[in-house]
């Protein structure tokens, strides 16, 4: 695993993307096509930003899958994550990607959702991942103790409280009961088979969850510290994030 560490936000987001980006120009020019995989959340926004502003990629051969959803939400509710994916970053893309494939929360069954997605990803090795890591240390909704050895895609999962208090935190729902319960999730497995990850983690109230992936053992109870073992992760951390690591990164 690859670890920098920035001066503020706005500098790691941008050499996240621009990271990224690479990754995304070689796919196209080796197969004419690239997949990815777009993460959601307040620690994507800088990142996201700077993703739909680089140049040279051409998007109408790019296909965007993400990680997950809440169940429950209608589309257009300003905490859902379609909602977020549309609005930050496949409307401000100069051309419309070749696909996208959105996690229906709301439909009535959640876990043909999940098969649907399993297939349609199945199709399509991912180049490069856009993720976070939660204040929990999850990754996408993958809450501890995370399943490690699923082969499904998308999993239905149930929320903890950590990671629905940093749901209300970030000012997503009015109130904790607001936030829902379950929600549509890539699995870590899913994740893992990604060629590529990039992970974009800012802000202090990260910092126990940095140390827990970076300095901890690999463990389910912190589900991003399998991060570890995948061959090709470059983490993106500001000093606040970095602020509990002991060791040089």
């Amino acid at each position: 695993m690859e670890v920098r560490i920035f001066d503020d936000k706005q500098t790691l987001g941008q050499a996240a993307a621009a990271r990224g980006a690479e990754y995304i120009r070689q796919a196209l020019r080796q197969r004419g096509r690239a997949n990815i995989i777009l993460a959601t959340g307040a620690s994507q926004f800088e990142m996201l930003s700077a993703l739909v502003a680089e140049p040279d990629i051409d998007w109408s051969h790019v296909h965007l899958f993400h990680l997950d959803e809440y169940i429950g939400l209608p589309e257009n509710h300003p905490a859902g994550f379609r909602k977020y994916l549309r609005e930050r970053f496949i409307d401000r893309l100069p051309v419309p990607p070749a696909s996208f494939h959105p996690v229906d929360g709301n439909a009535p069954e959640p876990r043909s959702v999940c098969a649907e997605l399993g297939r349609e990803i199945a199709a399509a090795p991912i180049d490069v991942a856009f993720v976070g890591i939660g204040e929990n240390g999850h990754l996408a909704f993958n809450d501890p103790p995370a399943d490690f050895d699923t082969e499904e895609a998308y999993l239905v999962i149930t929320l903890d409280e950590v990671c629905r208090r940093q749901q209300l935190g970030e000012g997503w729902f009015p109130t904790l009961d607001d936030v829902p319960k379950q929600a549509i999730s890539m699995s870590i497995r899913q994740i893992m088979k990604s060629a590529a990850i990039i992970a974009t983690v800012p802000d202090r109230r990260k910092a126990a969850a940095v140390k827990g992936a970076l300095e901890g053992p690999v463990s389910n109870r912190c589900p991003s510290s399998i991060l570890q073992t995948h061959r090709d992760c470059r983490l993106y951390l500001d000093r606040d994030s970095a602020s509990l690591l002991t060791a040089v990164h």
